[in-house]
């Protein structure tokens, strides 16, 4: 068979660029024998048929100098034909697509994605001409052989006489034969898989050693576990190549007794933004594992955690159902949300700089908590961080409301698509005449939070782009204090002709008090959803037509000043009503919005630069 087009793209590059150590290999091996023991174990709990084969686990290092062969051999749950297919032969766990929209060319960066999306399996190929993979799956009959030479294609055969579990033979190349020393693979388990809790047993010459410490880490006492053991750790549980920003670490006892051990990652996970929403933190039972997917031990916008929950009084057969009904669950959930929280406060105020780093891949998803927990809101506000009009870097709220100006009674906002185009709002040009600052809104998720928490520090949160801004009250800036222009005498006269000429496409034109450089913006009337709101759920095919908009104009703005001037003049309505209809679609292409009748807004325009150019004079 031949490999997907997505696993020989991923093959080159594990072979050629990804890992800066090819000791890397055994790591991911271990690991991932590691993972078919534990959910050999919990399948027996749930079928009592594989009671006999649920242990004892171990993981064998079968070094062969003769052959020059390294085994890596567990009796855990195994594979059948189609899985072996499945697993080895497509990226089918997480999607090809997705796998391959995230490769991005640079290696350290894909080696931590390769790692998250499961396939570490092909790192085998970096130091092995040719590998072979002997299993059973555990409850089944036949066993079979998977044989590759990683160069696009694999053969998949049967194979009698086989324990379940799986055996992976590597034959190594001649430059790589040093992983075949006894000594060379004990330094590499005891450095980054110490921490796996089954026996690693090397076998040489027909002798048994185990070569890790072989207790789960979570189990001993934080005074004896290095940094680097928690970073290996890390790295197994979450399969990412990344540091963890934060490690957290704890055994709890009295009503409840548990232990955990948590990390907020250092990059992204590639699900972060998936659907479903899943947590990836394990759940053990007295150190048996349960699952790993869909967890009920931490609200879904802390999904970003990796890590492990131990707990000493679940039952071990525990279903997600039972894990949703379950009051030791829900109190489970109640302790650890808050102290993860706590953890993540606690850092964020000794080091400002490093939380940044946090906020950046996780606060959109930090976010989504102000609206589905109340519990913890007033612990989520103060960790949010924001870019501003008026300051470089990310503040927060309290950053905010300690520059809050003379007069001003509320936390301005504004939403976008992205940071560059929505400092340039033209509804954001009254607010800087007056050095109001305004927060920057690019995510999604502020659409809905923003209704639901309404206020911090009793200022209410108010768009900036909303009729109603209440500037008046606040005093401009120096530089922009002095004199102005009287508005021109026949404005209400221009503002009656635009709204004849406009009709029903504005709820209302009127003069400007936010405008200083622009000549129209649209702005929504107090009570209606916001523009950019509005723009989203149209996208999402959740609302098929919006609020009608308030046309605002500037006053002060030369070319209004002149088409002022024409308001009187004979015949000059209908000129003056093509204008309200430019105005229109301006402001509307400010906005990002589709022009409804974009030939219409063509002809206006090149009829307007006729006019304006004049006769031409023709050529002699």
């Amino acid at each position: 068979m031949n490999f997907q087009a997505e696993v020989s793209r991923l093959l080159d590059i594990v072979a050629h660029s990804l890992y800066s150590q090819k000791e890397i290999f055994l790591r991911e091996l271990v690991s991932n024998a590691s993972d078919a023991c534990d959910r050999l174990r919990y399948a027996a709990l749930l079928d009592p048929a594989l009671g006999e084969s649920a242990g004892p686990f171990k993981i064998l290092l079968i070094p062969d100098r003769k052959a020059k062969t390294l085994v890596v051999a567990d009796n855990g749950i195994g594979m059948n034909r189609q899985e072996l297919i499945d697993n080895l032969g497509t990226i089918a766990r997480s999607g090809t697509a997705a796998f391959l929209q995230q490769l991005s060319g640079d290696s350290r960066k894909d080696m931590n994605l390769i790692g998250q999306f499961g396939v570490g399996f092909y790192s085998a190929f970096m130091v092995a001409e040719r590998v072979e993979v002997e299993t059973r799956k555990a409850g089944e009959s036949q066993g079979w052989r998977w044989i590759s030479d990683g160069k696009g294609a694999f053969a998949v055969e049967p194979a009698e006489d086989i324990e379940h579990g799986a055996k992976i033979i590597l034959h190594l190349r001649a430059e790589d034969e040093e992983f075949l020393e006894a000594a060379r693979l004990k330094r590499i388990v005891k450095a980054y898989s110490d921490h796996i809790g089954l026996p690693i047993v090397l076998v040489e010459a027909g002798k048994e050693e185990t070569i890790n410490t072989a207790s789960a880490l979570w189990t001993r006492p934080k005074s004896e576990i290095t940094a680097l053991q928690y970073k290996e750790f890390y790295h197994h549980v979450a399969h990412s190549f990344d540091d963890p920003w934060l490690t957290l670490h704890a055994k709890v006892e009295g009503i409840l007794e548990y232990a955990y051990l948590l990390f907020v990652p250092g990059t992204k996970p590639f699900d972060l933004f998936d659907p479903e929403r899943k947590s990836r933190v394990k759940l053990y039972v007295r150190r048996v594992f349960i699952t790993d997917e869909g967890t009920e031990l931490l609200p879904s916008y802390l999904r970003f955690l990796r890590g492990i929950v131990d707990s000493e009084d679940l039952p071990l057969n525990i279903s997600r159902e039972m894990q949703q009904r379950n009051p030791l669950t829900a109190k489970i959930r109640q302790q650890l949300t808050r102290r993860v929280l706590s953890e993540i406060s606690k850092k964020a105020g000794d080091d400002p700089e490093e939380y940044a780093k946090c906020w950046e891949n996780f606060g959109a998803v930090l976010k989504e908590g102000l609206y589905e927990d109340s519990e913890n809101k007033e612990t989520l506000l103060p960790l949010l961080r924001f870019r501003s009009t008026e300051r470089d870097g990310l503040i927060s709220l309290d950053d905010y409301v300690s520059q809050m100006k003379e007069g001003q009674n509320a936390l301005y906002t504004i939403s976008g698509d992205s940071l560059d185009l929505t400092r340039k709002s033209p509804q954001l040009e009254g607010f800087r005449a007056r050095g109001v600052e305004v927060l920057l809104m690019t995510d999604a998720i502020d659409e809905f939070w923003m209704p639901a928490v309404a206020s911090y520090k009793d200022k209410p949160f108010r768009s900036a782009t909303r009729g109603g801004a209440d500037l008046d009250k606040i005093a401009p800036l120096p530089e922009a204090s002095g004199a102005k222009p009287a508005p021109p005498q026949k404005l209400q006269s221009l503002i009656a002709i635009f709204k004849l000429a406009l009709g029903e496409a504005v709820k209302d034109v009127r003069a400007s008090q936010r405008l200083t450089d622009s000549p129209v913006c649209l702005v929504a009337e107090e009570g209606d959803i916001d523009i950019h709101f509005e723009r989203i759920l149209k996208e999402h095919r959740q609302l098929e037509s919006g609020a009608k908009r308030i046309l605002e104009i500037n006053p002060r703005h030369p070319l209004i000043e002149r088409l002022a001037v024409l308001v009187g003049e004979s015949g000059a309505s209908d000129r003056l009503g093509e204008f309200a209809w430019l105005f229109l679609d301006q402001a509307r292409i400010v906005e990002g919005e589709p022009l409804p009748d974009a030939a219409a807004f063509v002809r206006r325009l090149a009829h307007l630069l006729e006019e304006g150019l004049g006769e031409v004079p023709t050529r002699a």
